[in-house]
């Protein structure tokens, strides 16, 4: 169409951007004392781990800008331990709800994140973060991928860290299988250098 009866076509632009979720298991405690589950510290194990998480974190440029974390003990000392390893101090919440949360409360939690907020990492408890890390990692792209998301699948130990991909520009769009799985690491991955 010309003239008088064109109409102006308006071409949108829709930016994607890759947002950055970090699910990190908090680090081995200690059962050997009386405390509530809520108030266990780690153990020795966890306190060397933590740091090893946090230093790997490093290396690869994990830096979170912002971590949601559950107020259990064992959580708060595994954040501590690693963010003594990491470029800065991230922006940190300690949040009540986290703590045993299920996966479908985790996974609002991040929905309720503020899109400028990537890296996000969550601190949390098994059996909601090893659910909400296989519910959001989708099927598996690469030979790599399949390797990474059968280990996570198999077992999501203490210390382990899962950094998930997502295609999208806010992170209220956080769906179940919209998340690309690039890093699972766990403290022995470190130990016997097969995350290096």
């Amino acid at each position: 169409m010309s003239g008088a009866n064109a109409v102006p076509t308006l071409a949108r632009t829709f930016e994607i951007r890759r947002l950055r979720l970090l699910l990190l298991r908090h680090a081995k405690s200690d059962w050997s004392g009386k405390s509530q589950d809520h108030e266990r510290p780690l153990a020795a194990r966890g306190k060397k781990a933590a740091p090893q998480i946090g230093a790997y974190m490093r290396a690869n440029g994990y830096q979170p800008a912002l971590v949601l974390c559950s107020t259990a003990v064992r959580a708060k000392q595994t954040l501590e331990l690693i963010v003594l390893k990491l470029e800065d101090d991230p922006e940190t919440r300690f949040d009540r709800a986290l703590y045993l949360a299920e996966w479908p409360r985790l996974m609002t939690e991040i929905q309720d994140a503020p899109a400028s907020a990537t890296p996000l990492m969550l601190v949390g408890h098994n059996p909601g973060l090893e659910q909400l890390a296989n519910a959001l990692a989708l099927q598996s792209q690469s030979g790599s991928e399949r390797e990474r998301a059968q280990k996570m699948a198999h077992k999501f130990p203490t210390a382990a860290l899962a950094v998930l991909d997502f295609d999208i520009a806010d992170w209220s769009e956080v769906r179940p299988g919209t998340g690309r799985l690039s890093d699972f690491v766990r403290p022995r991955d470190l130990r016997s250098g097969a995350a290096e």
